[in-house]
């Protein structure tokens, strides 16, 4: 289990992150070049990973089919940007207010599929990892001491204002802490407590940087037990499945 005292430190800024880049090299240069601790999990902003993975598009190449056209009329969006946005799409989940809400390939339901614009060249949009987990466990294997790595992103919540990081791929970490079956304080059997492990430490990361800081790598350390020594299977274990939908269309 995770020691009394959590401990939370952004990494020295990384300079502009470019296709095909040494990210593990990156993040090990700062962090002084020291190792990482047995306990210690790096989350990093899917950003730079997607950056390093080439996962970039110049939205003046992009052609635009007459659906994507016809959404960017509705929504008032730039049709090369909702073309990119219906690439890495599986699903509209919905489309209104000029707002497209979107299940991934990966099966992650957010805005814009993870499409993003910000912290990235004009005329220019960075899209998610092909496959996080994979991008969480490359990184984990070529990082000194190979501590836990979530691979974390900003996602809205429906029914609550503001956005939260989240990890859409992790390696090394106990992604989710099944409670159930365990008592509480009074002995009542717990029968619904599933605690999203990576995604809180995707969280406290985020508190540790700012979006313009150049800081995409956090260190968060003191998390004991729940770093393994397998990679495990990753944040794929936090998408719920499409059929488990309790509020899409019936």
């Amino acid at each position: 289990m995770p020691s009394p005292s959590l401990s939370v430190r952004a990494l020295d800024a990384l300079p502009e992150v470019r296709p095909g880049d040494d990210l593990a090299a990156l993040v090990l240069a700062a962090n002084g070049g020291r190792p990482f601790l047995a306990d210690d999990c790096v989350v990093v902003s899917h950003k730079v990973v997607s950056k390093a993975e080439g996962r970039l598009v110049e939205l003046a190449a992009v052609e635009v089919s007459p659906r994507a056209a016809d959404l960017a009329v509705v929504l008032d969006k730039e049709p090369a940007l909702v073309q990119v946005v219906l690439d890495d799409t599986a699903e509209i989940v919905r489309a209104r207010r000029g707002v497209l809400i979107c299940r991934t390939h990966h099966g992650f339901v957010c805005a814009n599929a993870g499409v993003d614009r910000s912290n990235v060249a004009e005329g220019w949009a960075v899209t998610l990892p092909v496959d996080p987990d994979a991008s969480a466990r490359a990184l984990r294997a070529a990082l000194p001491g190979r501590p836990a790595v979530v691979v974390a992103d900003s996602f809205g919540r429906a029914w609550r204002h503001g956005q939260a990081e989240v990890a859409i791929g992790c390696a090394g970490l106990v992604a989710v802490a099944d409670e159930r079956g365990a008592v509480d304080r009074h002995g009542r059997e717990l029968q619904a407590t599933v605690i999203a492990v990576a995604d809180h430490v995707a969280s406290a990361a985020d508190l540790a940087r700012r979006k313009a800081s150049g800081q995409p790598a956090v260190v968060v350390g003191g998390l004991g037990e729940l770093v393994t020594p397998d990679d495990g299977p990753g944040a794929a274990v936090l998408v719920r499945a499409a059929s488990e939908d309790l509020f899409g269309a019936a």
